[in-house]
């Protein structure tokens, strides 16, 4: 061996060994304990991405200015060390694997959005970290097998569905057969919202109702006149539409601009784009899913109840005038992992994994208890319908305004 090898050879012992005794602790640096997540700061994804955010930070805030984090009789702050994924799968995975690889993050936050959840559960299954995600709700993403993907939301065929049981319900209270009912729907070719479309072809189908347009939004989401003009030619009874924050602004501006009047419009993600806000006419009466309300019954002595939650998040972020869900589950995954540190005692990956698996709790955000894919099998979704420029909880189709009312 020539002078050269054997010097690489002394350098790559020397280095192993000191890797054993110092093993990489960026994700516990003295009393801090770092949390890792990829997250759409910029691109199409990037109003939710922030909505998830602020939710996580907020969380951090709280849980470290009530004690932190206790684990082998040591107190520990919560930190996050985040990337901008720029609303790409392909720069969400090279994210993960840097923030894991090269940053030695060992606890995953998830990205927002089912795509991008996609695109980094198979990076943080490789490296067995793992992830609590709160933005990803795509059924297949729980059908794959992933032994370190956690989620805390319902999943996205529940998305809704609820809408179309609403319409049979007033089908029947006004003498109709709930299968008179026509529908027309409009989603984007993402993973999320075609489990959504799927949810409600299902349920359409139970009732034997007529879906009279079906339609795939634009790739840029900023015109959707086509399937409106569509909606006015066929006068369906109910539109439903799933496109994200852009598509929700998009569907509500542009349903004002053509003023199209259907009794019940329904559209996914309208806190987060506060169509409430921005096209309060054209939004009256729109239907919207939602993970998460302030009416929820429950509650934790980290954020106190779902009323709670929303007064302080509101004085922390003077801009909402309401929370998307986004927030509030973003934060109830951070409230997961700082269970599952003291439940396990460790930072252990295998051994917080099991303690993950193992949670059953309640939170401001609703109950959690994960099955075995790893999704929450504990909280429903929720509606709740325009009124004003506030949002009113739906339970039943009694609680429903039936039809739209709207004055353009």
């Amino acid at each position: 061996m020539n002078f050269n090898k054997l010097v690489l050879a002394s350098i790559s012992f020397v280095t192993g060994m000191l890797m054993l005794v110092f093993p990489l602790q960026a994700k516990v640096e003295g009393d801090k304990i770092i949390l890792g997540s990829a997250i759409s700061l910029t691109g199409k994804y990037a109003t939710n991405g922030l909505h998830a955010q602020r939710g996580y930070d907020f969380a951090v805030e709280r849980i470290n200015s009530m004690g932190g984090v206790k684990v082998g009789g040591k107190t520990y702050m919560l930190s996050i060390k985040y990337y901008d994924d720029e609303s790409t799968p392909a720069r969400g995975a090279q994210l993960a694997e840097r923030l894991i690889k090269q940053d030695g993050v060992e606890f995953m936050l998830g990205p927002y959005s089912s795509g991008l959840t996609k695109a980094i559960a198979p990076v943080t299954e490789k490296y067995g970290v793992p992830m609590v995600e709160a933005e990803g709700a795509s059924r297949s993403l729980f059908t794959q097998g992933y032994r370190y993907l956690f989620a805390v939301l319902s999943t996205s065929e529940q998305y809704l569905s609820p809408s179309i049981d609403h319409a049979a319900s007033m089908a029947k209270k006004n003498g109709k057969n709930p299968s008179s009912v026509k529908v027309a729907m409009a989603f984007e070719n993402d993973p999320f919202s075609l489990d959504v479309r799927e949810g409600v072809v299902d349920t359409a189908k139970k009732y034997g109702m007529k879906i009279v347009i079906d339609d795939k939004l634009p790739a840029d989401l900023s015109d959707m006149s086509s399937t409106l003009t569509k909606v006015k030619a066929m006068r369906p009874d109910i539109l439903l539409v799933s496109g994200h924050s852009k598509g929700a602004a998009t569907a509500a501006r542009q349903i004002g601009e053509m003023r199209i009047n259907v009794p019940l419009i329904s559209i996914t993600h309208c806190e987060a784009a506060k169509v409430h806000e921005k096209f309060p006419k054209a939004a009256q009466g729109f239907l919207c899913p939602t993970q998460w309300s302030p009416n929820v019954p429950y509650s934790d002595s980290y954020f106190g109840d779902s009323k709670k939650y929303d007064r302080e998040f509101k004085a922390a972020y003077p801009s909402y005038s309401a929370i998307p869900y986004q927030t509030a589950q973003a934060s109830a995954a951070v409230l997961v992992w700082k269970l599952a540190f003291e439940a396990a005692n460790s930072f252990d990956k295998d051994r917080l994994r099991d303690a993950i698996s193992a949670t059953q709790t309640e939170t401001f955000y609703g109950k959690i208890k994960f099955s075995e894919a790893g999704n929450n099998i504990a909280k429903p979704m929720l509606m709740r319908q325009i009124s004003g420029k506030k949002y009113a909880d739906v339970v039943s189709a009694n609680d429903l305004a039936w039809p739209r009312k709207v004055s353009y």
